[in-house]
């Protein structure tokens, strides 16, 4: 029984934001003045092992530097949208060219510029140190704060619903 009160089996693809979410919404500057974000192992793991079960991800963010770009390259990421505020209209339209429903998305976002993309799909998903409001109307609260483990929770319920999280019965792990 999962966690996330949802039919997890309709999942086809989630959105993350990466300030706040898939990073700590404190982020250093380094000496040239340029954020540096940290980068969650399992986190990182989950997200391969979504990619590699067929699952569709996408980076929709309003940070803008290489350094994400290239992380999320590394792991799998083919849709990667960086440098957006009004992120609604990118997720509209990852969605058509996906064939997505709203029912088949997750999203997970941490702040203000999250919610109307929050309230667009199926599954909401806020850290637990989410802005109030996102909070608000997320459908899921992690138990876990942003950079901590949050898109590991997601994927892992989502995989395990669908009998795809490694170790599971229909694994590739599993047999």
């Amino acid at each position: 029984m999962s966690k996330i009160n949802y039919d997890l089996s309709k999942i086809r693809a989630i959105a993350f934001d990466v300030d706040g979410v898939l990073s700590p919404s404190v982020v250093p500057i380094d000496s040239d003045g340029n954020p540096r974000r940290m980068a969650n192992i399992k986190d990182g793991y989950a997200m391969v092992q979504a990619i590699r079960h067929g699952l569709k991800l996408a980076i929709i963010s309003g940070a803008d530097t290489e350094p994400v770009r290239r992380r999320f390259e590394l792991i799998g990421f083919t849709d990667i949208y960086l440098g957006q505020i009004d992120k609604l209209p990118v997720l509209r339209q990852w969605m058509q060219a996906n064939g997505l429903a709203p029912e088949e998305v997750a999203y997970c976002g941490d702040d203000i510029p999250d919610i109307l993309p929050m309230k667009h799909i199926g599954l909401s998903v806020a850290p637990r140190d989410a802005d109030e409001a996102v909070k608000a109307c997320a459908r899921f609260i992690s138990t876990v704060d942003g950079g901590h483990g949050v898109a590991r929770e997601l994927l892992q319920e989502i995989m395990m619903a669908q009998g795809i999280w490694p170790g599971t019965d229909n694994s590739a792990f599993g047999k």
